[in-house]
């Protein structure tokens, strides 16, 4: 067996030296998904009523930004499709999502929403389609929008909101992949 090469330890207390990267070969497109994917996201769906019905598309990117008014952003990474639809509506809803509604955190990531009569669709009292099995539901109003590069900023003012009584497990997304948080995850 041949002799390893020596590998300095850092002492304790000291912070470890970042990782070196070679900024004129590395790919920066690659390398943010890279660090992205390793940062873990809570997961919402966004739905919003287009010409030819109800439409969404799930996101992981809805974060809030104040309480007094109750603002949230979220960013589109397309102007077609679904994303469109979201863009161009006058209102959306925003639904949270707990591990519970893992199914439809699915089924809205994929190409194609749910046709206006299937039975995950519910109606609020304000008359917008939501969907009942989300953990929260925060209808909204689009206050801004800014392009950058291939997506879109969204700032959002919420109008109303119903937050379900009984919450599963939070849902989030790490490494292209759903979770869940469990009490075995707390760290304190």
């Amino acid at each position: 067996m041949p002799d390893a090469a020596p590998v300095d330890v850092p002492q304790p207390g000291t912070p470890a030296a970042p990782p070196e990267v070679d900024a004129t070969t590395a790919d920066i497109t690659a390398a943010y998904k890279d660090a992205f994917r390793g940062h873990p996201a809570g997961v919402a769906v966004i739905t919003a009523e287009g010409p030819d019905g109800p439409t969404g598309l799930t996101a992981s990117s809805v974060a809030s930004v104040a309480v007094d008014p109750p603002v949230l952003v979220f960013s589109l990474s397309t102007n077609s499709g679904s994303a469109g639809v979201v863009l161009g509506a006058p209102l959306f809803v925003v639904h949270l999502m707990d591990a519970r509604g893992v199914a439809l955190a699915k089924r809205f990531a994929s190409t194609g929403s749910p046709a206006a009569d299937d039975p995950i669709w519910g109606t609020l009292p304000s008359g917008d389609r939501y969907l009942p099995d989300a953990a929260s539901v925060l209808r909204c109003r689009p206050l801004s929008t800014t392009p950058i590069g291939s997506s879109t900023v969204v700032v959002a003012e919420v109008l109303d909101i119903v937050v379900g009584l009984d919450r599963g497990e939070p849902l989030v997304y790490h490494n292209r992949e759903f979770h869940s948080l469990t009490d075995r995850s707390r760290l304190s």
